[in-house]
């Protein structure tokens, strides 16, 4: 009994002290020039900007760099995603409003993938991935 509540409690300890780690941030990428939307810019597409994580299949990263009505910078990361490309991929995006509500998208290797802010969260979907990201300092 008291090596299973030994076994028990180091098996914890490990969670505590690594799972932390398994989701932590990555680098920066190279080229990265954060840009402020304009004031102007109305909040609901200025919402976009900024740091976001979140795991479905894969761990996302994403930046998004610099916004406009028209067009977003993009940087996106993607670990553990089987043959996907893992690491930094820099994409421009294209600013639409469809039914009252802005979204960016960009043509990726598979297809076409959306980012749409529902709430505190960004919702990103296309080929092979659906997944909720919130945002980060």
């Amino acid at each position: 009994m008291r090596t299973f509540v030994v076994l028990a409690v180091s098996i914890v300890m490990v969670g505590i002290f690594f799972c932390p780690m398994a989701m932590s941030a990555p680098p920066m990428p190279d080229g990265l020039q954060i840009v402020q939307p304009d004031p102007s810019l109305p909040k609901e597409l200025s919402a976009f900007f900024g740091k976001w994580e979140g795991s479905g299949t894969s761990q996302y990263f994403l930046i998004v760099e610099k916004i406009d009505e028209e067009k977003a910078s993009l940087y996106l990361h993607r670990t553990g995603a089987g043959d996907a490309p893992t690491g930094w991929h820099r994409y421009e995006g294209n600013v639409t409003k469809e039914r009252g509500k802005y979204k960016i998208w960009y043509i990726g290797q598979l297809g076409k993938y959306e980012f749409t802010v529902k709430g505190d969260y960004l919702n990103y979907s296309g080929p092979l991935v659906d997944v909720r990201l919130k945002r980060v300092q």
